[in-house]
């Protein structure tokens, strides 16, 4: 088994499981990221892209090889 962080894995990898990621926050936090940003007056955009690359580090990558 190896363990591998996000840091560590190709480009294309990268691209697949950052969409994932985006995915899974605008599900489970979409409603209130974007009541955040209203209330702050932010950019909703990169203020789900923070909290995607955020939740990227949350993954634990294990590959069976």
């Amino acid at each position: 088994m190896i363990q591998l962080n996000y840091n560590n894995l190709d480009g294309e990898t990268q691209s697949y499981l950052h969409s994932l990621s985006k995915k899974d926050v605008e599900r489970r936090f979409g409603v209130q990221l974007w009541a955040h940003a209203v209330k702050y007056g932010l950019d909703h955009e990169k203020l789900l892209e923070e909290e995607t690359i955020r939740n990227l580090y949350n993954y634990k990558y294990v590959f069976n090889i």
